[in-house]
């Protein structure tokens, strides 16, 4: 296990802010989920600050980011930018707010702004029976079919309405906040078209949930795009960034403390799931197998309802990266439901 460095200290409380370089304040937001907390930041730019990522559409993050905006951290300076690195609710979800506020662009990437619109048109709508194919031919049982029948459309509840415009930013281009250049990097697997922030004359890295010190991001596939690869795009992704940024670069994540030591932690998420893919290549020699019955050779504790949707998602990004690259095959039973053998 590798040694990371953590030299910011304890986080700051909900509703307060915490100085960890010139002009970048850290903020930290509770969420209604399993992963209890998230990582926001504040860059000064000029007369006002951009806001990087917002939290989920809750009254509670909402009254934070009040006390925020009115605390003498922000020495009443406005908010100026929005820049959301991707669109999950913990990171999208008050964007839409913050901008209406006060009047500024959200800044996002193509995709990420498209695809959140799409989820979020969802809420409201029957669950589709493409998707209810989907999660039957990996293997569930009815009441979780009917589980994800009752749940169909729960992402939009998480967003505030989304600006109807927004500046596209892209991997490569390089953007100015406070006076400081600020490259964007590209990540793929986790979201469709994340974005990152790479600042050398601070030597700080924004990661969003690209480059996380203590837990790995869900890289999924699901109903909309069976055939995905999103693992593939993930592991160029984690070789692209150590060549992209310094070893020795701060990282400031979505989740757990900021720490030094990214090349060191993208070859260990990038070695963690190639042992994933071999332990699995070697459990499908035994015998073929549904999409649920993996979870034990891939997760470390048992699989609950609440995290079916998630471990589903994240054992067919394994079988459809083993099967490009030749090491797995996919069978449907009569029934619909898909067998995996070793190829």
């Amino acid at each position: 296990m590798a040694k990371f460095a953590y030299p910011c200290g304890d986080p700051p409380a909900p509703g307060e802010t915490k100085e960890v370089a010139p002009g970048v304040l850290w903020v930290r937001m509770p969420l209604p989920f399993a992963l209890r907390w998230i990582n926001l930041w504040l860059l000064e730019d000029g007369d006002g600050w951009t806001v990087v990522d917002t939290g989920v559409a809750t009254d509670e993050t909402r009254e934070h980011w009040r006390r925020i905006f009115a605390s003498p951290a922000l020495r009443g300076k406005p908010v100026t930018h929005v820049l959301c690195t991707h669109m999950h609710p913990d990171h999208v979800g008050l964007a839409g707010w913050i901008v209406a506020q006060f009047g500024c662009p959200l800044w996002m990437s193509r995709l990420e702004y498209v695809v959140c619109r799409m989820l979020v048109a969802d809420t409201g709508r029957e669950a589709p029976e493409d998707g209810v194919r989907f999660y039957r031919a990996a293997g569930w049982d009815e009441a979780a079919l009917a589980t994800y029948r009752r749940r169909f459309g729960g992402f939009g509840r998480m967003v505030a309405p989304l600006p109807e415009s927004y500046r596209r930013l892209s991997a490569g281009d390089d953007i100015l906040i406070g006076g400081r250049r600020w490259q964007v990097l590209g990540g793929n697997g986790h979201s469709p078209e994340h974005l990152c922030l790479w600042c050398p004359e601070l030597n700080l890295f924004i990661s969003g949930d690209q480059i996380l010190p203590r837990i790995s991001s869900n890289v999924s596939v699901h109903p909309t795009e069976p055939d995905a690869d999103p693992l593939t795009e993930w592991l160029d992704s984690c070789a692209r960034l150590q060549r992209e940024m310094p070893a020795g670069v701060l990282v400031l994540p979505a989740h757990n403390e900021p720490f030094i030591g990214a090349h060191a932690r993208l070859q260990e998420l990038a070695d963690g799931h190639e042992a994933s893919l071999n332990r699995l290549e070697a459990y499908l020699r035994e015998a073929p197998r549904r999409v649920v019955d993996l979870f034990a050779v891939l997760f470390p504790r048992a699989v609950g309802s609440d995290l079916l949707m998630f471990a589903t998602g994240e054992a067919l990004a394994h079988l459809n990266c083993l099967i490009g690259r030749g090491r797995a095959r996919r069978r449907t039973t009569p029934e619909g439901v898909w067998l995996y053998d070793a190829a």
